[in-house]
């Protein structure tokens, strides 16, 4: 646990596990106030445009230069559609609609769960933004694979293809688990 002080009266806390509760906390010794460390969740998009999807290169930390999906850190007060509208927005210019939701992959290892929808870009206008250093259309053949930035955006991906060429898209959803990805190098 990273927190140090308490959120309500700054006070140092302590990690111990509450009354009622089975987990160690960030618990205050002097007003009792339990602040709990949850998952991040990030929303996005796998953009369509005739038979292709919109990529965006980033512009910013962590991965910088490498390709990804418009997806990031859902806000408070947004559903996530809302979220992935904004981020596809903000990423790439781009308007799009809400299809469905495609895939959900959880990474315990550092906290993140990833909600990706399909969505039907509303025209081809798209363009770079600050986040994002170019924005292209891909077809399947001309994705560039190795210089996907993470893991759960190329397996998202890989998944579209599949589901798209089996011509049904249901809801995939995976577990990331860095044990067995230690165990595969």
């Amino acid at each position: 646990m990273t927190i140090k002080y308490c959120n309500q009266c700054g006070n140092p806390i302590t990690i111990k596990v509450p009354d009622g509760d089975n987990l160690p906390r960030a618990t205050c010794e002097s007003c009792n106030f339990i602040q709990y460390e949850n998952p991040r969740v990030i929303v996005g998009c796998i953009p369509e445009w005739e038979n292709k999807v919109l990529l965006c290169r980033r512009a910013i930390e962590p991965r910088l230069g490498f390709w990804t999906l418009p997806a990031g850190f859902l806000e408070n007060n947004e559903t996530t559609q809302q979220g992935a509208l904004r981020e596809t927005k903000e990423e790439t210019n781009a308007s799009a609609t809400i299809i469905d939701a495609f895939s959900l992959i959880d990474i315990p290892h550092i906290n993140q769960i990833y909600l990706l929808y399909r969505a039907k870009l509303s025209d081809d206008n798209f363009s770079p933004t600050s986040e994002s250093s170019e924005v292209a259309l891909f077809e399947e053949a001309s994705i560039p694979w190795d210089d996907i930035a993470f893991a759960a955006i190329k397996r998202s991906l890989k998944q579209y293809y599949k589901s798209k060429h089996e011509g049904s898209f249901d809801l995939y959803t995976e577990t990331i688990d860095i044990t067995k990805l230690h165990k595969r190098s």
